[in-house]
């Protein structure tokens, strides 16, 4: 990696590895990944297309995958929707590995694991397991693999540290798996979550390891996990 980087622009946002097809960076949680409504110039997106536009460079950033706004991690944006496209059309074999680490409320009761477990929408638009084993176009498939780590047994709630992998990358993926076996993520009411120890959702995108579009060749990228590790 160059010693320019890493490179600290806005908001937190850390600049990790740029060159002329794409960007990765680690977003901090509390950042959109991009707008969704008036937010316009509090995202990932709008501050690396402020950084791009400052170098004289005219081109937009386009957003390959996201993280949810209190999620943190590593993300990669292309510097074009050719390249986007090119990595979007075969994702599960440019990138083949995405792992994250969530704090889980409760204790796991084995050390490792598969959540092989559909995924949809209820009325309100959260995404949710799918019963009964339906398939498209009701649900998209969706595999977790989880390892854990470590589990707090400190006097109060109990909590598990899980090292995530996904198979398949579906939005909000780890915390609806984790919601439907009884394990939300720690700071995630959304998905039923009692408990907020660390005054945010407890999910982090720690490691990308993906093939550059233009050359095929592999990259890796490990972020620091946060202090709630």
């Amino acid at each position: 990696m160059s010693s320019a980087y890493p490179r600290r622009l806005p908001q937190g946002l850390v600049l990790l590895y740029e060159d002329r097809d794409i960007l990765v960076v680690d977003k901090p949680p509390g950042l959109l990944s991009i707008a969704a409504g008036p937010e316009r110039d509090k995202t990932a997106y709008w501050i690396l297309a402020e950084y791009l536009r400052k170098k004289g460079e005219k081109r937009r950033p386009a957003v390959v995958h996201r993280l949810d706004r209190e999620t943190s991690g590593v993300m990669l944006f292309a510097k074009s929707d050719v390249v986007k496209r090119k990595l979007m059309a075969h994702w599960d074999e440019a990138v083949p590995e995405r792992r994250y680490l969530a704090l889980a409320e409760g204790e796991l009761a084995e050390p490792c694991g598969t959540i092989d477990a559909p995924l949809g929408e209820d009325r309100r638009g959260r995404v949710i397991v799918v019963s009964g084993g339906q398939r498209a176009p009701f649900s998209l498939n969706a595999v977790t693999h989880w390892k854990l780590l470590r589990v707090d047994r400190s006097p109060g709630p109990r909590f598990s540290l899980l090292s995530l992998e996904l198979e398949t990358g579906r939005r909000n993926q780890i915390r609806a798996h984790l919601a439907h076996v009884g394990h939300p993520v720690a700071g995630d009411k959304r998905y039923g979550a009692k408990t907020d120890p660390h005054s945010r959702l407890c999910l982090h995108a720690e490691r990308i390891v993906f093939h550059h579009p233009h050359d095929g060749r592999v990259l890796e990228f490990t972020v620091k996990a946060p202090r709630w590790i």
